[in-house]
């Protein structure tokens, strides 16, 4: 909610900015096509509700047993290519919306860490990648680049363990 021009669709040249965020989740048929199923009102629902949504959505694209309803209006993507062990993809927008976000697989790699000394060190930890393609009629890359930042802050600082 914090990049509203994300959370929006084109309609011919006006951008619609929503309210609500239908969070679609791309769905693997098998190598035999895609389906992009939508979590309604991702924006109210904690970490646990939107995991439990998410499993229930995959499970039923796959067994093909979706509604028109459910694989319609998304105001935003995310794709999971990690999940077939990619380490670096763009995803495609999923028009009318403007942005789609791909999470890729974690890896473990050797990064550089501060040490409570203020000197540095490698270690080694689990890294992943979030890669977002977008349309630039609706924002541009500093906009983009703020959204990952803060996302990369939010999912690096926040204590997860009340969620799970």
């Amino acid at each position: 909610m914090e990049f509203p021009h994300l959370n929006a669709s084109l309609d011919g040249n006006e951008l619609v900015v929503h309210q609500y965020v239908d969070l679609g989740i791309a769905v693997d048929l098998d190598y035999q096509g895609l389906l992009v199923p939508v979590v309604r009102d991702a924006e109210s629902k904690r970490l646990r509700a939107l995991a439990r949504e998410i499993s229930d959505l995959g499970a039923r694209a796959k067994a093909r047993k979706l509604s028109p309803d459910e694989i319609q209006g998304g105001t935003f993507t995310l794709s999971n290519n990690g999940s077939a062990g990619s380490v670096l993809t763009m995803a495609v927008i999923n028009q009318p919306q403007v942005g789609i976000i791909s999470t890729d697989a974690i890896v473990r790699k050797p990064v550089v860490v501060n040490l409570p000394d203020g000197g540095e060190s490698i270690a080694i930890h689990p890294v992943g990648k979030l890669a977002m393609s977008w349309d630039h009629r609706a924002f541009d890359g500093a906009y983009a680049a703020g959204f990952l930042s803060r996302a990369k802050e939010i999912l690096e600082t926040r204590d997860w363990s009340a969620e799970l």
